[in-house]
């Protein structure tokens, strides 16, 4: 979300914390038809409750489709796209022995064909994701590598390999 918002001179602060937040409640109420508790309408609300910039608020909103709220803001839209690739290329980068590292377009797309690699994350959310931004799926994928590699040692995405304690 905030190499989104750099490259397209947009709120980095803003669009980061609404990654950070945007799923902030679901493993505690994942339940997603419960409209009282249900996700993400328990984090919206703790949102709202503390003032949080409304932008925010629907974004979250904006990125569960049953809600209803469909995306249309590039803040929103951006959310949408980078949701679901972010969860899987985390898992790419879990089973590879250099990490996020090295970690290409053509390589993603052959784990997103293997169903039962990463099984939860919905494949057409992934692929969609690169529509809701109007660019190529492979440029998507490859921007979003990119930004999860600056940032792989604080995300735990530096691998396996030689001089780590994961053997």
């Amino acid at each position: 979300m905030i190499a989104y918002a750099q490259r397209d001179g947009e709120d980095a602060e803003l669009w980061g914390v609404t990654g950070l937040l945007h799923d902030a409640d679901y493993e505690r109420f994942p339940d997603m038809d419960d409209a009282a508790q249900g996700h993400p309408r328990t984090i919206m609300a703790e949102l709202e409750r503390r003032d949080a910039p409304p932008e925010m608020v629907r974004a979250i909103a904006s990125h569960a489709s049953y809600l209803g709220e469909a995306p249309e803001s590039a803040l929103e839209r951006t959310l949408v796209a980078v949701d679901e690739l972010c969860g899987f290329l985390v898992a790419c980068a879990y089973v590879r022995p250099e990490g996020i590292r090295g970690l290409t377009p053509k390589s993603v797309k052959k784990k997103l064909k293997q169903p039962s690699f990463a099984a939860a994350v919905s494949r057409e959310d992934v692929r969609g994701g690169a529509d809701q931004l109007s660019v190529d799926f492979d440029e998507h994928v490859a921007f979003v590598i990119a930004a999860l590699e600056a940032r792989a040692d604080e995300l735990e995405l530096h691998g396996r390999g030689a001089g780590s304690s994961d053997a």
